[in-house]
């Protein structure tokens, strides 16, 4: 079977397609792959002086998101899609090899300062070129192409993600080369991260000559000059407050859980090792769903169900999920709720948020989605993590709050779903 009719078998393709989808999919696998490359490091970094320090750090990272939408704000009013998107990568790969020498020859690494500065960027980091691949993916493919084809190209990010961490875990502790035992820095990962981030690059000027992008700033399809725009859409529109709600409930309820799932895996297991092996089977069974049903099930399930039911599975497993927790807190049950959540999250969630944005303009795709995906998000964070300790204080047990901000997201999905058959998606490519 050719490789053309081995896709045409998974995904639901049209002719002409087949460039466009795999090179928006190559550019995803290496945007996830550069992050996973240096995850592992941040992760390291965060608990290096405490696990207590978290929350200050997610502090911090929402403090970075608020100075850093404006500086983004400013280059995309100024700059045409094919342009500012390069330069956002680059900027980012200049700020890696900058920690990098800053590791490498400072004393004693930079210390503590260093190492929470670098937690927060690459916080920061990912968020910022995820939605900015996100809000280019929304502005090329049409809502009848992303039903069909956005849980491909979401594939790719999976891939990448597994083969960044795979590839971390091989290269940092070490394996036998032609009798020679290799073992690289991991610091020096963020020279392989810079690398990735200019292949993206290269993804995207395929992108922009397939799609025929312009290259004028304030063209018909490009952003306007307005710094402030983004913002200003966020306050008088209400599919964009909708939205906020949706991701900000999201990170809230994703959080509560997070912090159900330490507690319970610490009383089920003994050990570091033990632990550390439970949480690796999450990961890989997250991982499988998530593949299997982006590859065989989300463009299905898109095109068939349609956004607005879509938008309410997740809240409602949540709501249920949490339900089951509150009455029987074992792993098994949380093991269940958690890969259900995620995979379903990665595979068929997620593509289904980013097709909200087909029928917007350039201003709400680069200006209010960065805002959103950034700032909002990290904001829900910031309550999921600091809510438990008010919780306490009046006597509120977590899972009845979980419960109850689980049926609020309910709530706002089935709001935005209304909002959305209002709107007319867009019937040909850009």
């Amino acid at each position: 079977m050719t490789p053309a009719r081995l896709l045409r078998r998974l995904v639901l393709l049209d002719e002409g397609e087949a460039p466009a989808l795999l090179w928006s999919a190559l550019y995803f696998f290496l945007l996830l792959f550069g992050f996973y490359l240096l995850r592992p490091v941040r992760e390291a970094i965060g608990i290096a002086r405490g696990a207590d320090k978290l929350p200050w750090l997610m502090t911090g990272t929402l403090l970075a998101m608020l100075l850093a939408n404006p500086a983004f704000a400013t280059l995309v009013s100024r700059l045409p899609r094919r342009r500012f998107i390069p330069r956002v990568y680059r900027f980012f790969a200049l700020n890696m090899l900058a920690f990098f020498l800053a590791f490498r020859f400072l004393p004693h690494r930079g210390g503590a300062a260093l190492g929470y500065a670098f937690y927060i960027w690459l916080s920061v980091f990912n968020l910022f070129v995820v939605s900015v691949f996100w809000g280019l993916m929304s502005d090329l493919w049409t809502e009848v192409q992303a039903k069909r084809l956005f849980g491909f190209i979401a594939t790719g990010g999976t891939l990448g993600a597994i083969a960044g961490a795979a590839l971390t875990g091989l290269l940092t502790k070490g394996f036998v080369l032609g009798g020679l035992r290799v073992k690289v820095d991991p610091l020096s990962l963020l020279l392989l991260s810079m690398l990735t981030l200019e292949l993206a690059v290269g993804c995207v000027k395929r992108l922009a000559a397939i799609f025929q992008l312009g290259d004028t700033a304030h063209g018909p399809r490009e952003p306007g000059p307005g710094l402030l725009e983004g913002l200003r859409l966020i306050a008088t529109s209400r599919y964009l407050q909708l939205i906020c709600a949706y991701i900000l409930l999201f990170t809230i309820t994703s959080t509560f859980l997070y912090l159900q799932q330490g507690a319970i895996v610490e009383r089920a297991f003994s050990g570091t090792a033990a632990r550390t092996a439970a949480f690796a089977r999450l990961d890989l069974w997250v991982n499988a769903l998530t593949l299997l049903t982006q590859v065989f099930l989300t463009g299905r399930i898109l095109t068939g169900l349609g956004i607005p039911v879509v938008l309410s599975i997740l809240p409602v497993l949540t709501m249920a999920g949490f339900g089951a927790l509150w009455i029987w807190p074992t792993f098994g049950v949380m093991a269940l709720f958690q890969v259900l959540r995620r995979g379903l999250h990665y595979a068929v969630d997620r593509p289904a948020r980013e097709i909200l944005y087909i029928p917007l303009g350039a201003e709400e795709r680069y200006k209010s989605k960065p805002f959103i995906d950034t700032f909002i998000y990290r904001g829900g964070d910031l309550l999921g993590v600091w809510a438990p300790a008010l919780f306490a204080a009046f006597a509120i047990p977590l899972g009845a709050a979980a419960v109850t901000t689980s049926a609020l997201w309910g709530g706002a999905a089935l709001a935005l779903g209304r909002r959305r058959k209002a709107l007319s998606p867009r019937a040909h490519p850009r």
